[in-house]
Formats: C-alpha cells, sequence, structure tokens
C-alpha cells in the first residue's frame, strides 16, 4: 500500500480524572492556532471527567475553523432523540465542524439512564441512528407538530468504532468511516483493512475515513502513565495492558510513519494528562 500523508488532530483531556473544566476551552484555542487538524474527545459517563458533549460544546465556542468529533461516544447509553438532538446543537454552534464518532460501549457502570442498560444495546443503536436521521432532517418529533432542531440542520457525519463484523456494517449503512481504538498499529491494521473491504464489498463510493487514535505525555510521562491505568481500571485487561502511550518525539514520529504505511486519514493523539504546554510540545513535533 502507498504511503499516505496522515492528518494530526488532538484530544481535549475531557476524560482526564478530576480534570478542571475550564482547561478546555484554553486548550481547544490553542490546539486550533497551532494548526491540528481535530479536537476531539474520549467520553464516561461513570468517571469524574466532563462529558462528550459539554467538552465538544466548548470547544465548538471557543475555535472557528478546527474539525470537531467524539472518539468516541457511547451513544446507547443516551436517549436517542435527545442525544440527536445536542449533537446537531454543537454542530450548529461550530459551523457544520462536528463528526460524531460512535461506539457501542461494554461497562455496565456507564448505562446508568432507566430503560438503557448494556443489555440490547446494538439493537437499541439500530434503531437511534435512524432517530438521529429523522431528527436531523427536522422531521416533528413526539406527537406535536414541532421538529427538535432548527432549520438548515444537516445530517451529521458519523464513524464507527468497534472490532465485530456488526460494527463494521452499521459503518457502511450509516457512516462515512472507522475509527481504532489506542492500540499499537500492529494491532489496529486488520481492523483498518477490515473496514475498506466492508466499504468496498457494500457498494459504497470511494473509500471510508479511516482514524487511528494513540496516547501522549510528553510532559509527566509517569502521570499520564498512572492516568491510563485508572481510566482503564474497570476495563478488560487486554486493553489497559494494551493502551499506547507516546512519551517521546521518537516513538510519535515512528507512529505517525506506520499510520501512514497503513493508509489511515488522520492520527489523532489524546492527552494523558491535562497539561496545558503539551499542546505546545506536540505541535513542535507534528506540525
Amino acid at each position: 500500500m502507498q504511503r499516505t500523508t496522515v492528518q494530526i488532530g488532538i484530544g481535549l483531556p475531557n476524560q482526564v480524572r478530576d480534570v478542571t473544566p475550564a482547561t478546555i476551552p484554553r486548550w481547544s484555542a490553542r490546539a486550533e492556532e497551532a494548526g491540528f487538524s481535530t479536537l476531539a474527545t474520549t467520553g464516561r459517563y461513570a468517571y469524574p471527567s466532563l462529558s462528550d458533549t459539554v467538552a465538544l460544546a466548548a470547544a465548538a465556542g471557543a475555535t472557528t475553523t478546527i474539525g470537531l468529533l467524539s472518539a468516541v461516544l457511547l451513544a446507547p447509553t443516551w436517549p436517542g432523540a435527545l442525544l440527536a438532538k445536542e449533537i446537531a446543537g454543537i454542530d450548529g454552534v461550530s459551523g457544520g465542524r462536528l463528526t460524531l464518532g460512535v461506539g457501542v460501549g461494554s461497562r455496565e457502570d456507564e448505562f446508568t439512564v432507566p430503560g438503557h442498560g448494556l443489555r440490547g444495546r446494538g439493537a437499541r443503536l439500530e434503531s437511534d441512528l435512524a432517530t438521529y436521521r429523522d431528527v436531523w432532517a427536522g422531521k416533528p418529533v413526539g406527537d406535536g407538530p414541532n421538529p427538535a432542531v432548527p432549520s438548515g440542520t444537516r445530517q451529521v457525519p458519523m464513524l464507527f468504532g468497534g472490532y465485530s463484523p456488526r460494527a463494521l456494517d452499521r459503518m457502511v449503512r450509516w457512516g462515512e468511516g472507522y475509527i481504532s481504538g489506542a492500540l499499537p498499529p500492529a494491532s489496529t491494521a486488520p481492523s483498518f483493512e477490515a473496514a475498506r473491504s466492508a466499504w468496498r464489498e457494500a457498494g459504497r463510493q470511494g473509500t471510508p475515513r479511516l482514524v487511528a487514535l494513540a496516547y501522549y505525555a510528553l510532559g509527566d510521562a509517569d502521570a499520564g502513565r498512572a492516568n491510563i491505568q485508572d481510566f482503564y481500571r474497570l476495563a478488560p485487561a487486554d486493553i489497559a495492558a494494551n493502551a499506547v502511550l507516546h512519551t517521546t518525539r521518537e516513538t510519535i514520529e515512528h507512529s505517525v510513519a506506520r499510520y501512514a504505511d497503513i493508509g489511515v486519514d488522520e492520527m489523532i493523539f489524546l492527552p494523558a494528562t491535562d497539561d496545558l504546554d503539551d499542546v505546545a510540545r506536540l505541535a513542535d513535533i507534528v506540525t
């Protein structure tokens, strides 16, 4: 495969334990000024952090050009119509810069809304995806005559994460591409190839947008490692053990080159700490 030019995005530290919420707009403005392609969130509910929607809304208001992405938002933890309205609002505030990255989730403690438990989440997401499209199209909600969103609301593009065939099936039916987990390139390369194959077999035109994730901490590597282990403490052991943390210029440059070889479109470095200076440190390497 011919090497591609990889865009470089940066995550928001909304998932860092006890993050100071006021950091988010400052981080966003610095990231845009530094020239990153995208600002991305990683979210959980049962964790002392800031939700995807709040962080993305803050980023939308603090920036004017940089892309916005949830990477990924656990959609089945939300009532579908409510999430559709939230996402449409953030996209509208940003001027149409948001991409909704969707995952199904796997931890029981994330599913706190009555009637929206872990069981049945895949089937529920299937129904919700249709709801998103209807809400964004301006169809009336409930039994009344009113839509939930302003006229002119667009269909927000979606990317899908996950490792099951069903995730790829949703991608080709509803989405524009695929997001990998924050694992080594050797581990994610088969998933990207599977996404390309599913796209072709479904008869979709062009190629899917492929986004790779990786953690980084350039100021305090020890704090970054501790934060990642804490964040994934209740996750399957192989995820916590294999999450990639980049702490040097050499490892960052190597991963970018490796993902260029794989043919991904964008690599997003997720911060493992909320040290604002890590925006400039990363930018000095990749932009």
